[in-house]
Protein backbone atom coordinates (compact mmCIF):
# COMPACT_ATOMS: atom_id res chain seq x y z
CA UNK A 1 0.00 0.00 0.00
CA UNK A 2 2.81 2.44 0.90
CA UNK A 3 4.52 2.00 -2.49
CA UNK A 4 1.26 2.60 -4.33
CA UNK A 5 0.58 5.74 -2.29
CA UNK A 6 4.09 7.02 -3.09
CA UNK A 7 3.46 6.42 -6.79
CA UNK A 8 0.15 8.30 -6.50
CA UNK A 9 1.96 11.21 -4.83
CA UNK A 10 4.55 11.13 -7.62
CA UNK A 11 1.82 11.49 -10.23
CA UNK A 12 0.25 14.33 -8.27
CA UNK A 13 3.66 16.03 -8.19
CA UNK A 14 4.01 15.58 -11.95
CA UNK A 15 0.56 17.09 -12.46
CA UNK A 16 1.57 20.17 -10.50
CA UNK A 17 4.92 20.43 -12.29
CA UNK A 18 3.51 20.02 -15.80
CA UNK A 19 0.65 22.39 -15.03
CA UNK A 20 3.12 25.02 -13.86
CA UNK A 21 5.33 24.50 -16.96
CA UNK A 22 2.26 24.77 -19.17
CA UNK A 23 1.38 28.08 -17.50
CA UNK A 24 4.93 29.36 -17.92
CA UNK A 25 4.98 28.31 -21.58
CA UNK A 26 1.75 30.13 -22.34
CA UNK A 27 3.14 33.25 -20.64
CA UNK A 28 6.31 33.14 -22.75
CA UNK A 29 6.98 35.93 -25.24
CA UNK A 30 8.10 33.42 -27.86
CA UNK A 31 5.30 32.05 -30.04
CA UNK A 32 6.90 28.64 -30.61
CA UNK A 33 7.27 28.17 -26.85
CA UNK A 34 3.63 29.12 -26.35
CA UNK A 35 2.51 26.53 -28.91
CA UNK A 36 4.93 23.66 -28.35
CA UNK A 37 5.35 24.08 -24.60
CA UNK A 38 1.73 24.98 -23.91
CA UNK A 39 0.26 22.09 -25.88
CA UNK A 40 2.92 19.58 -24.82
CA UNK A 41 2.74 20.29 -21.10
CA UNK A 42 -1.07 20.52 -21.23
CA UNK A 43 -1.21 17.02 -22.73
CA UNK A 44 1.23 15.71 -20.12
CA UNK A 45 -0.84 17.31 -17.36
CA UNK A 46 -3.96 15.59 -18.65
CA UNK A 47 -2.09 12.29 -19.02
CA UNK A 48 -0.78 12.36 -15.45
CA UNK A 49 -4.16 13.57 -14.19
CA UNK A 50 -5.86 10.57 -15.80
CA UNK A 51 -3.30 8.18 -14.32
CA UNK A 52 -3.67 9.71 -10.85
CA UNK A 53 -7.46 9.69 -11.02
CA UNK A 54 -7.87 6.10 -12.21
CA UNK A 55 -5.08 4.87 -9.94
CA UNK A 56 -6.50 6.66 -6.92
CA UNK A 57 -9.97 5.35 -7.69
CA UNK A 58 -8.61 1.82 -8.00
CA UNK A 59 -6.68 2.07 -4.73
CA UNK A 60 -9.78 3.35 -2.97
CA UNK A 61 -11.84 0.44 -4.31
CA UNK A 62 -9.26 -2.07 -3.04
CA UNK A 63 -8.31 -0.55 0.32
CA UNK A 64 -11.65 1.05 1.17
CA UNK A 65 -14.36 -1.05 -0.52
CA UNK A 66 -16.96 -0.14 2.10
CA UNK A 67 -17.65 -3.72 3.17
CA UNK A 68 -19.77 -4.10 6.31
CA UNK A 69 -18.29 -5.34 9.56
CA UNK A 70 -17.89 -9.08 10.01
CA UNK A 71 -20.94 -10.65 11.66
CA UNK A 72 -20.76 -12.03 15.19
CA UNK A 73 -21.03 -15.63 14.09
CA UNK A 74 -20.04 -19.05 15.39
CA UNK A 75 -20.68 -21.88 12.96
CA UNK A 76 -22.04 -25.03 14.60
CA UNK A 77 -20.01 -27.40 12.43
CA UNK A 78 -22.56 -30.20 12.36
CA UNK A 79 -21.80 -33.32 10.28
CA UNK A 80 -24.43 -32.18 7.77
CA UNK A 81 -22.77 -28.77 7.43
CA UNK A 82 -19.32 -30.29 7.02
CA UNK A 83 -20.55 -32.72 4.34
CA UNK A 84 -22.28 -29.95 2.42
CA UNK A 85 -19.23 -27.72 2.78
CA UNK A 86 -16.94 -30.43 1.42
CA UNK A 87 -19.16 -30.79 -1.66
CA UNK A 88 -19.20 -27.03 -2.27
CA UNK A 89 -15.46 -26.58 -1.71
CA UNK A 90 -14.71 -29.36 -4.18
CA UNK A 91 -16.97 -27.61 -6.69
CA UNK A 92 -15.45 -24.18 -6.33
CA UNK A 93 -12.53 -23.40 -4.01
CA UNK A 94 -10.37 -26.30 -5.13
CA UNK A 95 -10.07 -24.81 -8.62
CA UNK A 96 -7.80 -22.02 -7.37
CA UNK A 97 -6.76 -22.99 -3.86
CA UNK A 98 -5.66 -26.60 -4.33
CA UNK A 99 -1.99 -27.38 -3.84
CA UNK A 100 0.19 -25.95 -6.58
CA UNK A 101 2.14 -28.45 -8.67
CA UNK A 102 5.70 -28.24 -9.96
CA UNK A 103 4.49 -25.97 -12.77
CA UNK A 104 2.86 -23.61 -10.28
CA UNK A 105 -0.66 -24.46 -11.43
CA UNK A 106 -3.32 -25.86 -9.06
CA UNK A 107 -3.39 -29.65 -9.02
CA UNK A 108 -7.13 -29.89 -8.21
CA UNK A 109 -6.05 -32.04 -5.28
CA UNK A 110 -5.95 -31.50 -1.53
CA UNK A 111 -4.50 -29.96 0.57
CA UNK A 112 -5.99 -26.56 -0.12
CA UNK A 113 -2.62 -24.93 0.50
CA UNK A 114 -2.88 -22.45 -2.41
CA UNK A 115 0.20 -20.83 -3.90
CA UNK A 116 -1.05 -20.40 -7.49
CA UNK A 117 -0.16 -16.94 -8.83
CA UNK A 118 -3.30 -16.31 -10.85
CA UNK A 119 -2.08 -13.02 -12.33
CA UNK A 120 1.19 -14.45 -13.64
CA UNK A 121 -0.45 -17.65 -14.91
CA UNK A 122 -3.18 -15.83 -16.81
CA UNK A 123 -0.84 -13.39 -18.50
CA UNK A 124 -1.44 -10.23 -16.49
CA UNK A 125 1.41 -10.43 -14.02
CA UNK A 126 2.23 -6.82 -14.90
CA UNK A 127 -0.54 -5.76 -12.48
CA UNK A 128 1.20 -7.42 -9.51
CA UNK A 129 0.69 -10.75 -7.75
CA UNK A 130 -2.63 -12.45 -7.03
CA UNK A 131 -1.62 -15.61 -5.17
CA UNK A 132 -4.32 -18.03 -4.01
CA UNK A 133 -4.52 -18.28 -0.23
CA UNK A 134 -3.82 -21.32 1.90
CA UNK A 135 -7.31 -22.31 3.09
CA UNK A 136 -6.09 -24.80 5.68
CA UNK A 137 -5.45 -23.86 9.33
CA UNK A 138 -1.77 -23.70 8.37
CA UNK A 139 -2.41 -20.37 6.61
CA UNK A 140 -3.84 -16.95 7.40
CA UNK A 141 -7.37 -18.28 7.83
CA UNK A 142 -6.36 -19.73 11.20
CA UNK A 143 -6.46 -16.15 12.47
CA UNK A 144 -9.95 -15.46 11.10
CA UNK A 145 -13.07 -15.76 13.20
CA UNK A 146 -16.04 -17.59 11.69
CA UNK A 147 -17.68 -14.23 11.09
CA UNK A 148 -14.60 -12.84 9.33
CA UNK A 149 -14.37 -15.92 7.11
CA UNK A 150 -18.10 -15.63 6.35
CA UNK A 151 -17.53 -11.98 5.37
CA UNK A 152 -14.60 -12.97 3.14
CA UNK A 153 -16.87 -15.31 1.18
CA UNK A 154 -19.84 -12.94 1.08
CA UNK A 155 -18.06 -9.61 0.54
CA UNK A 156 -14.78 -10.85 -1.04
CA UNK A 157 -12.59 -8.93 1.39
CA UNK A 158 -9.78 -10.08 3.66
CA UNK A 159 -9.65 -9.88 7.44
CA UNK A 160 -8.65 -6.21 7.27
CA UNK A 161 -11.49 -5.33 4.92
CA UNK A 162 -9.37 -5.01 1.75
CA UNK A 163 -10.90 -6.13 -1.53
CA UNK A 164 -9.72 -9.49 -2.86
CA UNK A 165 -9.22 -8.56 -6.50
CA UNK A 166 -9.78 -11.87 -8.28
CA UNK A 167 -12.41 -13.15 -5.86
CA UNK A 168 -14.35 -9.92 -6.25
CA UNK A 169 -15.03 -10.93 -9.87
CA UNK A 170 -16.54 -14.29 -8.88
CA UNK A 171 -20.18 -14.83 -7.84
CA UNK A 172 -19.57 -16.48 -4.46
CA UNK A 173 -21.21 -13.56 -2.66
CA UNK A 174 -24.49 -14.99 -3.99
CA UNK A 175 -24.16 -18.25 -2.06
CA UNK A 176 -26.81 -18.70 0.60
CA UNK A 177 -26.10 -18.05 4.25
CA UNK A 178 -26.46 -21.78 4.95
CA UNK A 179 -24.02 -22.79 2.22
CA UNK A 180 -21.52 -20.10 3.19
CA UNK A 181 -21.60 -21.35 6.78
CA UNK A 182 -21.19 -24.92 5.49
CA UNK A 183 -17.98 -23.91 3.69
CA UNK A 184 -16.69 -22.31 6.88
CA UNK A 185 -17.56 -25.48 8.81
CA UNK A 186 -15.68 -27.69 6.36
CA UNK A 187 -12.58 -25.49 6.16
CA UNK A 188 -12.30 -25.67 9.95
CA UNK A 189 -11.95 -29.48 9.72
CA UNK A 190 -8.94 -29.45 7.37
CA UNK A 191 -5.51 -30.55 8.51
CA UNK A 192 -2.95 -27.70 8.61
CA UNK A 193 -0.73 -27.53 5.54
CA UNK A 194 2.20 -25.21 5.02
CA UNK A 195 2.72 -22.93 2.04
CA UNK A 196 6.10 -21.31 1.42
CA UNK A 197 4.81 -18.83 -1.19
CA UNK A 198 3.69 -15.38 -0.09
CA UNK A 199 -0.06 -15.64 -0.58
CA UNK A 200 -2.59 -12.88 -1.09
CA UNK A 201 -3.01 -9.87 -3.38
CA UNK A 202 -0.20 -7.44 -4.08
CA UNK A 203 -1.67 -5.13 -6.70
CA UNK A 204 0.70 -2.53 -8.11
CA UNK A 205 -0.21 0.93 -9.42
CA UNK A 206 -0.75 -0.34 -12.97
CA UNK A 207 -3.29 -2.79 -11.59
CA UNK A 208 -4.87 -0.03 -9.53
CA UNK A 209 -5.27 2.12 -12.66
CA UNK A 210 -6.91 -0.77 -14.49
CA UNK A 211 -9.23 -1.33 -11.54
CA UNK A 212 -10.09 2.36 -11.45
CA UNK A 213 -10.77 2.37 -15.19
CA UNK A 214 -13.24 -0.50 -14.77
CA UNK A 215 -11.22 -2.91 -16.90
CA UNK A 216 -11.83 -5.75 -14.47
CA UNK A 217 -15.53 -5.05 -14.09
CA UNK A 218 -17.35 -3.65 -11.09
CA UNK A 219 -17.32 -5.83 -7.94
CA UNK A 220 -20.77 -6.22 -6.44
CA UNK A 221 -21.31 -5.99 -2.71
CA UNK A 222 -22.87 -9.05 -1.16
CA UNK A 223 -26.30 -8.86 0.44
CA UNK A 224 -26.74 -9.02 4.21
CA UNK A 225 -28.57 -12.32 3.90
CA UNK A 226 -29.07 -14.75 1.00
CA UNK A 227 -31.41 -17.74 0.72
CA UNK A 228 -31.00 -20.48 -1.88
CA UNK A 229 -33.96 -21.37 -4.12
CA UNK A 230 -35.69 -24.71 -3.44
CA UNK A 231 -33.68 -27.66 -4.71
CA UNK A 232 -35.00 -29.34 -7.83
CA UNK A 233 -34.55 -29.71 -11.58
CA UNK A 234 -35.59 -26.12 -12.22
CA UNK A 235 -33.94 -23.23 -14.04
CA UNK A 236 -34.01 -21.20 -10.82
CA UNK A 237 -32.06 -23.78 -8.85
CA UNK A 238 -29.89 -24.50 -11.88
CA UNK A 239 -28.68 -20.91 -11.82
CA UNK A 240 -27.72 -21.43 -8.20
CA UNK A 241 -25.82 -24.60 -9.15
CA UNK A 242 -24.02 -22.59 -11.82
CA UNK A 243 -23.04 -20.15 -9.07
CA UNK A 244 -21.38 -22.57 -6.65
CA UNK A 245 -20.14 -24.70 -9.57
CA UNK A 246 -18.19 -21.65 -10.83
CA UNK A 247 -19.83 -21.84 -14.28
CA UNK A 248 -20.91 -18.19 -14.10
CA UNK A 249 -17.43 -16.97 -13.21
CA UNK A 250 -16.18 -17.99 -16.68
CA UNK A 251 -19.26 -18.14 -18.92
CA UNK A 252 -20.83 -14.92 -17.65
CA UNK A 253 -23.65 -14.09 -15.22
CA UNK A 254 -26.32 -15.59 -17.50
CA UNK A 255 -24.10 -18.30 -19.01
CA UNK A 256 -24.22 -16.61 -22.41
CA UNK A 257 -20.46 -16.36 -22.80
CA UNK A 258 -18.06 -13.51 -22.16
CA UNK A 259 -16.02 -11.38 -24.56
CA UNK A 260 -12.25 -11.11 -24.40
CA UNK A 261 -11.08 -8.68 -21.73
CA UNK A 262 -8.11 -7.69 -19.62
CA UNK A 263 -8.80 -10.80 -17.56
CA UNK A 264 -8.48 -13.25 -20.43
CA UNK A 265 -9.75 -14.53 -23.79
CA UNK A 266 -13.39 -14.84 -24.81
CA UNK A 267 -15.39 -17.71 -23.30
CA UNK A 268 -18.12 -19.28 -25.48
CA UNK A 269 -21.86 -19.38 -24.89
CA UNK A 270 -22.68 -23.00 -23.88
CA UNK A 271 -26.44 -22.63 -24.37
CA UNK A 272 -26.61 -23.45 -28.11
CA UNK A 273 -24.71 -26.69 -27.58
CA UNK A 274 -26.72 -27.78 -24.53
CA UNK A 275 -30.06 -26.85 -26.08
CA UNK A 276 -29.37 -29.27 -28.92
CA UNK A 277 -28.83 -32.36 -26.76
CA UNK A 278 -30.85 -34.37 -24.26
CA UNK A 279 -30.42 -34.26 -20.51
CA UNK A 280 -28.85 -37.72 -20.61
CA UNK A 281 -26.33 -36.58 -23.22
CA UNK A 282 -25.58 -33.48 -21.15
CA UNK A 283 -24.88 -35.52 -18.02
CA UNK A 284 -22.67 -37.94 -19.99
CA UNK A 285 -20.79 -34.98 -21.51
CA UNK A 286 -20.15 -33.36 -18.14
CA UNK A 287 -19.03 -36.65 -16.62
CA UNK A 288 -16.64 -37.52 -19.46
CA UNK A 289 -15.43 -34.17 -20.78
CA UNK A 290 -16.34 -35.25 -24.30
CA UNK A 291 -19.06 -33.61 -26.41
CA UNK A 292 -21.71 -35.76 -28.15
CA UNK A 293 -19.86 -35.30 -31.46
CA UNK A 294 -16.75 -36.89 -29.94
CA UNK A 295 -14.79 -33.66 -29.50
CA UNK A 296 -13.22 -33.13 -26.06
CA UNK A 297 -13.77 -29.93 -24.12
CA UNK A 298 -11.10 -27.26 -24.54
CA UNK A 299 -8.18 -27.56 -22.13
CA UNK A 300 -9.36 -24.62 -20.01
CA UNK A 301 -12.78 -26.15 -19.30
CA UNK A 302 -12.69 -27.63 -15.75
CA UNK A 303 -15.16 -30.41 -16.51
CA UNK A 304 -13.51 -32.65 -13.91
CA UNK A 305 -15.08 -30.44 -11.25
CA UNK A 306 -18.53 -30.50 -12.83
CA UNK A 307 -18.19 -34.28 -13.16
CA UNK A 308 -18.43 -34.49 -9.37
CA UNK A 309 -21.85 -32.84 -9.28
CA UNK A 310 -24.78 -34.95 -8.18
CA UNK A 311 -27.24 -36.13 -10.81
CA UNK A 312 -29.89 -33.79 -9.39
CA UNK A 313 -27.58 -30.78 -9.60
CA UNK A 314 -26.64 -31.60 -13.19
CA UNK A 315 -30.34 -31.95 -14.03
CA UNK A 316 -30.93 -28.48 -12.56
CA UNK A 317 -28.00 -27.07 -14.51
CA UNK A 318 -29.41 -28.57 -17.71
CA UNK A 319 -32.79 -26.99 -16.97
CA UNK A 320 -31.11 -23.59 -16.55
CA UNK A 321 -29.03 -23.85 -19.72
CA UNK A 322 -32.06 -24.82 -21.82
CA UNK A 323 -34.40 -22.20 -20.37
CA UNK A 324 -34.88 -18.74 -21.95
CA UNK A 325 -32.36 -16.20 -20.71
CA UNK A 326 -34.06 -13.93 -18.21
Amino acid sequence: MIVNLLVLLLFIGLIVLCGWLCYRSIRSSKLWVKIVGGVGFALLTLLFLGAAFTGGKGLASVYFPGAPAAPDLTVAGTPEQVARGEYLVNMSCIGCHSAAGADGAPTMQHPLSGGWNIAAAEGFGFIGDLVAENLTPGGKLAGYTDGELFRTLRQRVDKDGRQLVFMSLLPYGQLSDADTEAIVAYLRTLEPAQQSAATGDKLNFVGAMMMGAGMFGAPEQGADTVAAPPEGATAEYGKYVATFGECRGCHGPDLTGTPASAMGPAVPNPRPLVSGISEEQFVAMMRSGVKPDGQPFPEGMPWQVAAQMTDSDLAALYAYLTAPVQ
